[in-house]
């Protein structure tokens, strides 16, 4: 399924991530709590939002910033976490975040400019950046993600 980029200039890239740093963060111990699925998420609800998570799921890599602290990641990540699980997403990468004197810091802070949390990062095979979610919106992680995604595919 071929995706165009979002357009470089309203989102910011994460291509300076140096593959052995990606490996290292996937291959962390470190897993956040918060992306345990919501066991009381229903699917049904969502299915327009599952569907377009199945179609993509082989093509694309998810890149999750949060931390267990934080209340606005406990908050949304476990829906987010039970709507990828519910559309076969596997590739799911977890970068926990933690605030030093107020700043974020984390494996890929720098690297793909976190500064809120949560940051759900998608990009294709390639590792460009498809779609961007930040901290909160009128919607669902899910949700918001999958509109983006859908637009994507829908202007390729």
């Amino acid at each position: 399924m071929a995706l165009a980029a979002a357009d470089s200039a309203s989102v910011p890239r994460g291509g300076g991530v140096k593959p052995v740093e990606r490996l290292r963060a996937r291959m962390s111990d470190h897993r956040l709590e918060t992306m345990n699925p919501n066991p009381a998420w229903d699917a049904n609800a969502y299915e327009d939002t599952v569907e377009t998570w199945r179609r993509l799921s082989d093509d694309v890599t998810v890149k999750v910033w949060g931390g267990d602290w934080c209340g606005d990641c406990r908050g949304q990540l476990p829906d987010f976490a039970a709507a990828l699980e519910a559309a076969g997403v596997e590739d799911v990468e977890h970068y926990p975040v933690e605030r030093v004197d107020g700043e974020k810091q984390g494996p890929g802070v720098e690297e793909y400019g976190i500064e809120l949390i949560p940051t759900v990062v998608v990009e294709d095979a390639e590792g460009t950046e498809l779609a961007r979610f930040v901290e909160e919106e009128d919607r669902p992680i899910a949700v918001w993600l999958a509109e983006r995604l859908d637009e994507l595919e829908a202007s390729a």
